[in-house]
């Protein structure tokens, strides 16, 4: 017999290293005599969408395409330390990093503008496409590769660095700022279950996430497909099988994890509600996005069978016996 039911989990998830921990990350950046922009931040791309996302926030400042934009990183010998790829921390920290570093830099080609331009500073000025002009009368403009070549190049480059603000909590009273910021999400979920053999199948999946500002939608649902499979190879399938300290399953043979053919089709619905303090609202979603699916999971075991199940892998022998023990 096939029995259906539905689950839903919630999750609240502070990102970055935290508890007063110092969450520091750095970058510097430069216009060169032809007047390319190059930014340098030691952030790592490991499949999340560093390279793009990370790109497109000095895009947006200094009014250019994404394509123009040199992303030097991942190089010790040039880079700064951006902090680990890890906490979910790279886009709020060192996007905030790279928004400050683009601001400084926008700031002094502004100033070497007017100066050119012979312009006050109650003139608007206007950046694109490498250059900039007054709002009032674009024929008055400048080139980033016409200001690099009226003076020093030095002039032009800069560093900055940002550190999330978080405090250590008290243990005993529980106060404090141990995290910041904070994001949110939930998952539903229907599962059909198979009570003579304990197989599951997730029938219908939604996920939810809070990501302060979509930077990139696109990157965003990869995030959200990618979180989605992971959490589900946690709920039903992953077990490492330690036996006195001993890992049994140390290979991909016996250690299962999801496949394409596992896969589920998710709705994913974006909510932005953006953070003051992230670049542009920005908010980090790396991990966040896992947390909500397993709950769902097991809730809608509950609903389905009536079994609650406190121990994963839900793999369909445990399934199978907790049916038949409340049977």
């Amino acid at each position: 017999m096939k029995k259906s039911g539905k689950g839903i989990g919630i999750m609240f998830y502070g990102t970055g290293y935290g508890n007063g921990y110092p969450d520091v990350s750095r970058a510097k950046a430069k216009i060169d005599h032809t007047g390319r922009f190059t930014i340098y931040s030691g952030a790592c791309e490991v499949g999340q969408g560093a390279k793009t996302a990370l790109a497109q926030i000095p895009a947006e400042i200094l009014g250019i395409s994404t394509k123009d934009v040199i992303f030097d990183h991942e190089d010790t010998k040039t880079t700064l330390d951006a902090g680990t790829c890890a906490a979910s921390r790279q886009t709020y920290n060192t996007g905030n990093a790279m928004k400050l570093t683009s601001e400084s830099l926008k700031k002094i080609l502004e100033n070497k503008a007017r100066e050119i331009l012979n312009l006050n500073k109650e003139q608007t000025l206007i950046f694109n496409d490498h250059h900039i002009y007054q709002k009032a009368d674009p024929s008055k403009q400048i080139s980033f590769k016409q200001i690099a070549g009226s003076c020093d190049l030095k002039e032009l480059e800069i560093e900055e660095v940002f550190q999330a603000v978080t405090t250590e909590m008290n243990e005993e009273t529980g106060e404090g700022n141990p995290y910041w910021p904070y994001t949110f999400g939930a998952c539903g979920v229907e599962v059909e279950i198979d009570t003579e053999t304990g197989g599951l199948d997730i029938t219908n999946a939604i996920l939810v996430q809070d990501v302060g500002r979509a930077v990139n939608p696109k990157l965003i649902e990869g995030q959200m497909d990618g979180g989605f499979a992971m959490a589900q190879g946690y709920a039903l399938l992953e077990d490492l099988n330690i036996v006195k300290g001993e890992i049994k399953h140390h290979n991909f043979t016996k250690y299962l994890i999801p496949t394409a053919l596992d896969a589920v089709e998710v709705k994913k619905i974006i909510v932005e509600d953006p953070e003051s303090s992230a670049p542009f609202g920005a908010k980090g979603i790396g991990e966040p996005v896992m947390i909500p699916v397993a709950p769902a999971i097991l809730n809608a075991i509950y609903d389905a069978v009536g079994v609650r199940i406190t121990e994963i892998p839900v793999t369909p022998e445990k399934l199978l016996k907790a049916i038949k023990e409340v049977g």
